[in-house]
């Protein structure tokens, strides 16, 4: 199903979750990303979404509950440099591509404990879980 309407704007109740509670332009960037994908790949809706994730991850980062435009695009992860499913690890949204100062930033931000003491890997995987845990309560609440 299309997530764009008419006039180019995201479709607020196809989106998921988390770009409801996103910039405008992180919703248009998905749902464009993911009307193009659809039409690509002969209305195939898996592949689609994971494209449109892709897409939105060079430009975006999840933090808690939402996506927040970078600072600089680019791929986020190891997957998104190499491209496709098989291209290896996930950060879930994370840009494991930033600076440790920017990913300190982060956790201070979603309140990590032990954030002081983690390497790169560790804050990237502990920000997973944050936004994770952030991305749970605002649906369950």
């Amino acid at each position: 199903m299309p997530k764009t309407n008419k006039d180019g704007s995201a479709k607020q109740s196809e989106l998921p979750s988390t770009l409801q509670r996103s910039s405008k332009k992180a919703q248009r960037t998905f749902a464009h990303t993911y009307d193009a994908a659809l039409e690509q790949y002969d209305g195939d809706e898996e592949r689609a979404h994971r494209t449109a994730f892709a897409s939105l991850k060079h430009t975006h980062e999840k933090v808690g509950d939402h996506w927040e435009a970078k600072d600089e695009p680019g791929p986020s992860d190891e997957r998104a440099e190499r491209g496709g499913p098989s291209g290896g690890e996930s950060a879930g949204g994370v840009d494991a591509n930033a600076t440790k100062e920017h990913l300190m930033g982060l956790a201070k931000r979603l309140d990590v404990k032990g954030r002081s003491r983690m390497t790169k890997a560790e804050l990237v995987e502990a920000l997973q879980k944050a936004n994770d845990k952030a991305s749970r309560e605002a649906r369950e609440g």
